[in-house]
């Protein structure tokens, strides 16, 4: 199975709404088997991770997007989403990785991805993962007073990475082309789509922008068939 392109990332007040399930549920669908939707909540418990992708799960089969629970890979498993994003707080990739092995021998794991915001973090990852997401690339509010770190430290990341980089931070789809320029496999995006008032309306936008990049390629490093997932970084669930 190919790793997805375009990353939807979700934060407290977004998961927080009455609706989000349905606008979550509508962004898989506007996306299907290219999508994927990062539950992501610095405040919400294992329970809180838990009930709400438990809610989201039963869409990977009819959309063909993934749910990607952030942090918890206990979680992960035990919902059966298809992927895990590994935090500064997370397990470290290797530990991840053995925990895998151990707990699930002959099982389908949820694949692993992780952060990288310096080429030695994107290098130090090695096939512990299956992906990796590299940024703030622009300004975001995210990372408020912080300038981006630029398409140059992209376009380094992915040349040191031997996996998918996804690009993230102050993403909006007319800069899709050059973050796929610089090597970019996909690209994550917060306040693009949840901000939005039809998220699955923007959800696509981005997925149009990705497939015009794709389809006229410049100069660069644009990647090619980087997308196929890194068994030892652990296959997704079906």
């Amino acid at each position: 199975m190919t790793l997805p392109a375009i990353h939807a990332v979700t934060a407290d007040d977004i998961v927080a709404r009455a609706d989000f399930v349905e606008r979550a549920a509508a962004v898989m669908w506007a996306l299907g088997e290219r999508g994927a939707i990062h539950l992501r909540s610095a405040s919400a418990t294992g329970r809180d991770l838990y009930q709400l992708a438990a809610r989201l799960v039963p869409f990977q089969q009819t959309t063909g997007a993934w749910v990607v629970v952030n942090d918890r890979l206990d979680v992960a498993f035990a919902v059966g989403a298809r992927g895990v994003q590994l935090t500064s707080r997370s397990l470290v990739p290797a530990d991840a990785a053995h925990a895998i092995r151990v707990a699930a021998p002959g099982a389908v794991p949820p694949a692993v991805g992780a952060s990288a915001h310096t080429v030695d973090e994107a290098r130090a990852v090695g096939a512990d993962v299956s992906w990796l997401v590299a940024g703030h690339v622009f300004a975001t509010p995210s990372h408020d007073g912080e300038p981006g770190r630029g398409l140059s430290f992209l376009g380094d990341i992915c040349a040191a990475s031997t996996v998918p980089v996804i690009a993230i931070g102050g993403v909006h789809p007319d800069d899709v082309a050059a973050l796929v320029t610089q090597g970019a496999f996909g690209v994550a995006v917060i306040r693009g789509i949840w901000r939005a008032d039809d998220a699955a309306t923007a959800a696509r936008e981005y997925l149009s922008a990705y497939d015009a990049a794709r389809s006229t390629p410049a100069s660069g490093r644009i990647a090619t068939g980087a997308g196929s997932l890194n068994p030892t970084g652990g296959g997704p669930r079906q």
